[in-house]
């Protein structure tokens, strides 16, 4: 399979890491809680969004984020199950040089610049799955749809979107093996 994946709170915890330094900044006690929508800056009344969303362009930020746990097993478990992984995010052009260096290829070393992908237009995207944390991304795309969940999804409900919701990498490796399992079957039961 074509499996495409995330980068921003699905790989990696971006969410957790902006909140904190926000925080620091702007002496606030905002917690990921109080995260419940894609605009992170209405989390912080009294601030432009200019200077919420500034916080991630300050020097060494993405070095400060961390790789979600198990992120790293499930994508190398899916390669080595022999599916194509794809990195596709909708990174800022001024984000790309750190994003890759600082956080991707540095946490995920068996990823190479062929498996990434930068579009804002992820529906255009061929693949059998998309696993994101951004309803948008995954609305109206033509793959399985995994919602990964975030603090700015929780009350979505995915199920009735046609979108299977996973919590963790435990989660969705489940899921996307399920589906492989599902693929290779032929419908009279039988490996194809």
């Amino acid at each position: 399979m074509i499996i495409l994946v995330d980068l921003d709170d699905t790989i990696e915890q971006l969410l957790k890491a902006w909140v904190k330094r926000a925080n620091e900044k702007f002496s606030r006690s905002v917690t990921l809680e109080d995260i419940t929508d894609w605009n992170v800056a209405t989390a912080y009344p009294g601030l432009t969004r200019e200077k919420v969303y500034g916080v991630t362009y300050e020097k060494g930020f993405w070095e400060s984020v961390e790789p979600m746990p198990g992120a790293a097993e499930a994508l190398k478990h899916f390669m080595d199950e022999g599916h194509e992984v794809y990195i596709v995010t909708a990174t800022e052009p001024e984000h790309v040089e750190q994003k890759m260096k600082g956080l991707l290829f540095r946490y995920f070393p068996f990823i190479s610049w062929n498996q990434v992908i930068i579009t804002g237009r992820k529906q255009l995207i061929r693949g059998d799955v998309l696993i994101d944390d951004g309803i948008h991304n995954l609305e109206g795309g033509k793959y399985k749809k995994i919602l990964f969940t975030a603090p700015h999804n929780r009350f979505y409900d995915a199920e009735k979107n046609g979108m299977t919701r996973v919590s963790t990498w435990e989660e969705a490796v489940r899921v996307v093996d399920d589906y492989a399992f599902t693929g290779r079957r032929g419908g009279n039961g039988t490996e194809e």
